[in-house]
């Protein structure tokens, strides 16, 4: 039960790096984490937090794991939490 965060890489609004901030146990513990750590509920995206560099470090004394992006990626799938993005029409 850990939640996991990678380093600030990826850019963003503001001018800022953003990580992922996901669980490899549930969403229920994503969910209660990023609101202790303050970040709003829009920031989720299917199975992770977008978070801004600002709040890496509070994240990582929070508890928080700071793991590469490939190793968040394979411990995030292995615990079948990973929802892909959709493309194309919606079946129905």
């Amino acid at each position: 039960m850990t939640v996991l965060i990678d380093p600030p890489n990826w850019p963003g609004p503001r001018g800022l790096l953003w990580s992922h901030l996901v669980s490899d146990h549930s969403l229920e513990e994503l969910h209660a984490f990023a609101a202790l750590l303050g970040v709003p509920a829009r920031a989720f995206d299917r199975d992770h937090y977008d978070v801004p560099e600002t709040v890496h470090a509070r994240a990582v004394e929070l508890g928080a794991e700071a793991v590469g992006s490939r190793e968040l990626l394979r411990r995030l799938v292995a615990a079948g939490l990973r929802r892909r993005k959709r493309h194309g029409p919606v079946p129905g």
